[in-house]
């Protein structure tokens, strides 16, 4: 498959061109919005179909709008949260707009058939939610969502910031966006999306309107008025439909409220004796499917048959059918299961060429699809296998007949052949649990020529160590015998697939007891186009990919904007004897967003020396802005020799062995001038390669190489490789010899690190190390952090054992010296972690885990950590999780985080959590946040992973977004 040269498309590169859009986020040009409505983005001609004055409240407010969509979503701090994480106050705040019908013909999807396109940004649970969605409307009315081949009206399912936002009906020229932002992936709030992408309004906009509702305007939220104004007549056509509360398109009561018990929108009379509820977000109501197949003209006989089995048959059958009669019935299936259809009764009227009473059955989705039989009288035909998972059955009559009519049955089946080039393939009954005991094998085969590309939209199977009771097997050939790619299970999605040949074998197997929701793959064909004479169009490198490829640089070039051609960049590989490096655009200022990495290598046994003759950053002791690294060792762990930034030049510096790394990095705000310098190698025994005294600022930066045997003005060897990278979550750490005497004249250090939001502990086993008051001869030093300059836990020596040593943070510094007199048994201590803590929260993203050994195995049992989020004062704390999985259960009883808008567990409760998928971003009042993480003693999960940061109050609004 050829694409262009990257990893992954987003919205825009679906949509063929970039963002034009930039105010509001929407991809696609020309469907850029002029104004929102709610949810609604509106074009031009949306803002004329209002009255005058109130298109120009209208224009007036679009220009903080995008402001408003962050402000109005308030934050409810009380109630549990579980999987849709929540609460239903929350989704009444949000921004929602109208139903009434498009009276726009141009806006009606064609025979009600609408191509979208999933961007690559969605789960697979997310990606099974927008499909329940669309079978739900396909299940009711006579529209057909179909996923895009080379259709050039279509939708496009991504995430922008406006959060739940779309077009009402059909756009042309390009795909308008429908965009599910976190909190709006459920199943209700994504039908009420697609309500607008086929055309309706929000319910309250109807002409209409107040003789059914009354808008208590004092309630409403400053500057959302706009938001409760009504349509013209000219544009909504309501189809003579009478108004209704129950429509999924309606606005709740206190939508864009003061407060949360403050009514927005109020019902004028009862209905069977009670106000009606309005705002559901759960199901389509009665009103709203009349209304969407009133609008797409639906025939009024036939319906979409979506079971795996089911029946149908012709009007009043077994006793006649009337004249003039016309039914559609819409069998749609799974993707990769076919459907058999059998007549078990036939008895039309029969005429030449069944012109006048037929049933006539076509291969696919609508009615221009390939014609698989017209049949009149009484021969039953022969059974029908679809080529794909959709059918498309019409009845038609002319004439009264007293016959029976027909009637027929279908089947759903699994596996077979699959002779394409790409498609889909799920397995059976998705996005719903698949079935129990199916065996479903397909055989796929593409091009001659091509490979067969795999790739794993969702992936959820029953779980087992050996996948031995459900899995999908993967085999790179034709057979149950080809060679076995794998067997999967569980619920992480498999890497992706490509076959050695044109041919791909799958087998899914379900046995008879725990279903789940089962997989969703994409195949096509595959092809290297780096092969290709062109190279993909790559100016140096041409890396393939998987459906597509990447163009990358040689060392010491960068990719330009147009991602195929090369051009100089800072940093490289150098290994000439002298030279100077300057940071990029020196001697002006440096840009923003700058890696530059400088890999310095000198002769076998030398040393290099690294001289700095200018040097500004920005930054101050902590640089965490912008910095030069310096270390021993080509790579990002190599020995660290100093962080550098500000405007006082580094002293010299010279590397431990052969090479050296010199890393500088800028952000994307101050800049300064920069450094330069210069650096220096040769053989130590010439007198011309000592190293030279500072050279003029016109010389750049110099490295050194000298013999690593002997330290410059020293006469004693030096013992090496003393110096430790401790990453894992526990061990034992020993001194030198251990456990027999430490040597004298030994320095050695340990650098623990832990899983970022476990603190590092220090259990001592035994310690016998030369005794001294200070502690000044022999000792052990632990410091709170990652070197000598963090602050000092202790220093210990003689022979009694100290208590446990617990560090604020993920990282212990441990430092080991002996002089050259008296040597004991030493020191034998074991590492391990504890959750918890405070932890400080700064511009820099940093990241929380809920347990040491995330990613390897799950959260253990028993557990209760609690980690305090703090922010310096005047900024607040800003929660983004990336992964959440923590056993499920209805009241989150169990396995649970819960977040406290403050110090400890008396402030306002955010949310409890549990169940499966990332809950929204969360954001803090005040400067803190407490995160509480409880596990039982039985079931355990994956755990979490949230990234923290600080953020200024006033972009926060104690939001959610």
């Amino acid at each position: 498959m050829t694409a262009p040269p990257q990893d992954s498309r987003s919205a825009e590169q679906l949509c063929g061109q970039p963002t034009a859009c930039p105010a509001f986020h929407l991809p696609c040009p020309p469907h850029c919005p002029a104004a929102f409505l709610g949810d609604i983005a509106l074009d031009e001609e949306d803002l004329r179909a209002f009255q005058a004055q109130q298109a120009v409240d209208l224009r007036h407010s679009r220009t903080h709008m995008h402001g408003l969509h962050k402000a109005r979503q308030t934050l409810l701090r009380s109630g549990t949260q579980h999987g849709n994480r929540r609460s239903r106050g929350r989704w009444r705040g949000r921004s929602r707009s109208r139903r009434a019908a498009t009276s726009r013909p141009e806006r009606v999807w064609p025979d009600g058939v609408i191509p979208f396109v999933i961007g690559g940004n969605f789960t697979g649970s997310q990606r099974a939610v927008f499909r329940q969605a669309m079978r739900h409307w396909e299940k009711h009315t006579c529209v057909t969502f179909l996923e895009r081949t080379d259709e050039d009206s279509y939708i496009v399912f991504t995430y922008r910031p406006c959060g739940c936002c779309s077009y009402v009906g059909r756009r042309g020229g390009g795909p308008p966006a429908i965009s599910i932002g976190k909190n709006c992936d459920k199943f209700g709030i994504v039908v009420h999306e697609l309500g607008h992408v086929i055309g309706f309004w929000h319910e309250h906009t109807r002409p209409d309107r107040d003789r059914h509702v009354s808008i208590v305007r004092e309630n409403i939220q400053p500057g959302q008025e706009y938001n409760f104004l009504k349509m013209e007549l000219q544009e909504v056509e309501s189809l003579g439909e009478t108004y209704d509360f129950d429509s999924i398109m309606h606005y709740a009561r206190n939508t864009f409220s003061r407060g949360i018990f403050l009514d927005t929108i109020v019902p004028k009379y009862e209905v069977n004796g009670v106000k009606p509820p309005i705002g559901q977000r759960t199901r389509l109501s009665k009103g709203d499917i009349a209304q969407a197949r009133k609008l797409y003209k639906c025939p009024a006989c036939g319906e979409t048959l979506q079971d795996s089995t089911g029946n149908f048959s012709s009007p009043e059958y077994p006793n006649g059918y009337s004249a003039h009669m016309h039914c559609v019935w819409r069998i749609s299936v799974t993707p990769g299961e076919k459907i058999i259809l059998n007549f078990t009764s036939m008895d039309l009227y029969r005429s030449r060429l069944c012109w006048y009473d037929y049933v006539e059955v076509r291969d696919g989705f609508w009615r221009k699809a390939p014609l698989r039989g017209r049949f009149c009288g009484g021969k039953l035909p022969e059974p029908i296998v679809s080529t794909d998972s959709r059918l498309w059955v019409e009845f038609r009559s002319s004439s009264n007949w007293v016959g029976k009519g027909f009637f027929a049955v279908y089947e759903a089946i699994c596996g077979g052949d699959v002779k394409k080039d790409n498609g889909h393939i799920q397995s059976p009954n998705y996005p719903d649990d698949y079935r129990p005991s199916k065996v479903c094998v397909w055989r796929i085969q593409v091009s001659e020529g091509f490979h067969v590309g795999l790739t794993f939209q969702s992936f959820e199977i029953e779980r087992h160590d050996s996948c031995a009771y459900d899995y999908l097997e993967v085999r790179d050939g034709h057979s149950e015998s080809s060679a076995l790619i794998g067997r999967y299970c569980g619920y992480e999605k498999p890497d992706d697939i490509k076959s050695t040949s044109s041919r791909l074998w799958l087998k899914f197997v379900s046995d008879g007891s725990i279903n789940k929701a089962g997989f969703a793959v994409n195949f096509f064909k595959e092809v290297d186009e780096c092969s290709r004479p062109n190279r993909g169009g790559c100016e140096q490198r041409c890396l393939n990919t998987l459906g597509s490829y990447k163009c990358s640089c040689d060392p010491g070039y960068e990719l330009a904007p147009d991602k195929r051609r090369c051009e100089a960049a800072c940093g490289g590989f150098l290994t000439k004897l002298n030279g100077s490096i300057t940071s990029p655009g020196w001697p002006k200022e440096y840009p923003p967003n700058k890696n530059c990495i400088w890999q310095l290598v000198a002769p076998t046994q030398y040393r290099i020396s690294l001289q700095f003759d200018f040097f500004e950053t920005e930054g101050n002791d902590v640089c965490k802005y912008d910095f030069v690294e310096v270390r021993s060792g080509l790579t990002a762990d190599s020995k660290l020799h100093g962080k550098f930034c500000g405007s006082e030049k580094p002293e010299v510096i010279t590397s431990q062995y052969n090479n050296m790394r010199v890393e500088f990095k800028s952000d994307n705000t101050v800049s300064k001038k920069g450094f330069k310098a210069h650096f220096f190698s040769g053989n130590p025994d010439s007198p011309a390669l000592s190293p030279p005294p500072l050279l003029p600022a016109t010389v750049p930066l110099h490295f050194l190489a000298v013999p690593a045997a002997r330290p410059a003005g020293s006469h004693d060897c030096k013992e090496a490789g003393c110096d430790h990278k401790v990453t894992s979550t526990s061990g034992t750490i020993t001194s030198p010899n251990w456990p027999d005497k430490y040597p004298s004249k030994k320095e050695c250090t340990w650098a623990i690190s832990s899983t970022p939001g476990h603190r590092v502990k220090l259990t001592f086993v035994e310690m016998d190390i030369e005794s001294q008051p200070e502690c000044a001869y022999d000792h052990l030093e632990v410091y709170d952090g990652r070197d000598t300059k963090a602050p000092a836990l202790g220093r210990f020596c003689g022979s009694k054992k100290p208590e446990p040593v617990l560090a604020t943070g993920s990282r212990m510094f441990l430092r080991f010296y002996s002089d050259n007199s008296v040597q004991r048994k030493g020191f034998q201590a074991s590492h391990s972690t504890e959750c918890g803590g405070q932890v400080r929260a700064e511009v820099k993203t940093k990241d929380l885990y809920s347990h040491a050994q995330f990613g390897d195995n799950n959260y253990p049992g028993g557990v209760d950590c609690e980690w305090v989020i703090v922010a310096e004062e005047g900024y607040g704390v800003e929660l983004v999780f990336q992964t959440f999985e923590v056993e499920e259960e209805t009241d989150c009883g169990y396995d649970y985080m819960e977040l406290f808008d403050g110090y400890d567990s008396t402030a306002p409760r955010l949310g409890r959590y549990c169940g499966s998928g990332p809950p929204e971003e969360v954001y803090s009042a005040g400067d803190s946040v407490l995160v509480k993480f409880h596990s039982d003693d039985t079931i355990t999960k994956k755990g979490f992973h949230l990234r923290y940061t600080s953020t200024k109050f006033q972009d926060t609004l104690h939001s959610r977004k």
